[in-house]
């Protein structure tokens, strides 16, 4: 049964397990070389939708069942009466098992076969089927300047089961990956095809289950949950005797000097979000324009910690970091925040002062650290975040014992217990200042009417980033507080006041 990228399943798994599936399919009665058939066959159905006027199909084959599946797309395609090359890098003899019996297919069939070089040309519809699920470590020759020719030779490119370079398990490119503009995977969807590198490297992504028995799948362990309309936590619908202390009560404290705009847009998107009542404890000098702009907020001018007791006590939740700064000012709110036995958002600069040691976050937490701020957490470069971001919100969330939103490209929300969602909705146009801080201000917001931490932060970064496709539409240009009225349209969709 295929499925797109709009329609797919929920489970999210890593090579290893995906190998796992396969053994069970063939261990229940269906041989690998059958598996490798309907792989091919489900493929070749894709790549005519894709592409209904294509003749010619120039196929990228290693040595692996990757190989296979394009040994026998060729084989198919050739019956179609397309014009087919395979491109064989490295020899074919090495193949072994079903991949040797697809490539002794493609030879009947008169398929044509030659050994790629680098003075080889490209034509038609290029697929890669140089390398499956099963790299470990840098691509290396020949398949690094295979994949390189791939990229630059300005055909259009389909992946069999995974671009070639790009690792199931991280989503990271190993060095060289191949630019797909169509991948076609299979039996169980991998982690990697969601985060980090895989966006700029996927293009449309189709799941075929190779006819899967479906009991043979929810018995065996995922490692994520890909957040969608269907599994996505939900607040309780208002019911019409609703009023505002049932609703928590978030208090949000930052906004240093020249800082006041983040402040400013994490209380106005808790107060969009549907949060009972809010305060905000900022610099006195930013309380003008906090009431011009947001007179709904009760507006604390705060010059030292002191003066946040009387709110704290009052106070559900607190959503502490934005605009915060590491100064004294900063450093002193942050401290007495820690200290109060409530459940709390950490964004931005409370991070970084967590991440010096200068202060202890509290149980009950969420932490929201984009790569750089997880890497100063975690004591690595943002580089070793980004090779590996799964591994990084696991040891983010085991390290502080708080739920994690890793953000970026495929955010992942990894709660203390091991569960690990991922929400790969999204735009480019979100690459803006201000984000981050309408992010921490809608967790706060759903923490204050009753969610708990992971429920929350699941919710939140959904709607975040859907808010973000929705609006991004317009291109280039988005402001954070764009986001903020789709992100209420979204909610309401969600969970209706009842009338």
């Amino acid at each position: 049964m295929p499925h797109t990228k709009d329609d797919l399943p929920d489970a999210l798994y890593s090579a290893a397990q995906v190998r796992g599936l396969d053994a069970r399919l063939i261990a229940a009665g269906t041989s690998g070389f059958e598996l490798m058939q309907r792989a091919a066959r489900a493929t070749w159905r894709a790549l005519v939708r894709q592409w209904p006027a294509g003749r010619e199909l120039s196929v990228m084959a290693g040595h692996g069942n990757n190989a296979g599946d394009g040994y026998l797309v060729a084989v198919l395609a050739r019956r179609a009466g397309w014009a087919v090359r395979v491109l064989a890098v490295g020899d074919p003899q090495r193949l072994q098992g079903d991949a040797a019996l697809a490539h002794a297919e493609a030879v009947s069939e008169k398929v044509s076969i030659e050994a790629w070089t680098a003075q080889s040309t490209l034509s038609g519809i290029v697929l890669d089927a140089l390398l499956g699920t099963g790299i470990s470590g840098e691509v290396r020759e020949p398949f690094a300047s295979a994949i390189d020719a791939i990229n630059t030779s300005g055909l259009p490119v389909a992946a069999v089961d995974i671009p070639s370079g790009l690792c199931a398990d991280t989503g990271c490119l190993l060095g060289h990956g191949v630019r797909a503009d169509l991948t076609v995977t299979f039996i169980g969807l991998k982690l990697g095809l969601f985060t980090g590198d895989a966006a700029d490297v996927v293009g449309n992504l189709v799941f075929n289950d190779l006819h899967a028995d479906p009991q043979l799948l929810e018995m065996a362990a995922s490692s994520a949950l890909r957040l969608t309309v269907a599994n996505l936590p939900r607040l309780a619908p208002r019911p019409p005797t609703s009023h505002k202390g049932k609703f928590g009560h978030v208090l949000l404290i930052g906004g240093d000097r020249g800082f006041g705009g983040a402040i400013l847009l994490s209380t106005q998107s808790a107060l969009r979000s549907g949060a009972g009542m809010v305060s905000v404890a900022t610099r006195s000098e930013h309380i003008p324009a906090a009431l011009a702009r947001l007179p709904e907020a009760m507006v604390l001018g705060a010059s030292s910690a002191n003066q946040l007791m009387g709110l704290l006590e009052k106070a559900t939740v607190l959503v502490v970091g934005p605009g915060l700064g590491q100064a004294g000012w900063g450093r002193s709110l942050l401290s007495a925040a820690a200290n109060a036995p409530l459940p709390q958002v950490w964004d931005a600069d409370a991070l970084n002062m967590l991440a010096t040691g200068s202060v202890s976050l509290p149980k009950d937490c969420i932490i929201t650290p984009h790569p750089g701020e997880a890497a100063r957490l975690l004591g690595m470069t943002t580089a070793e975040v980004q090779a590996d971001r799964p591994a990084a919100a696991h040891a983010l969330s085991e390290k502080y014992a708080a739920v994690v939103i890793l953000k970026g490209a495929g955010s992942l929300i990894a709660s203390p217990d091991g569960r690990l969602a991922l929400c790969h909705q999204g735009h480019p146009s979100m690459a803006t200042a201000g984000l981050g801080d309408v992010l921490a201000g809608l967790v706060g917001a759903l923490l204050a009417q009753g969610m708990d931490a992971f429920e929350a932060a699941c919710l939140a970064v959904w709607l975040h980033a859907n808010a973000g496709a929705q609006q991004g539409k317009s291109g280039r240009g988005l402001a954070a507080s764009d986001l903020i009225p789709a992100i209420r349209q979204l909610l309401e969709e969600q969970a209706p006041c009842l009338k």
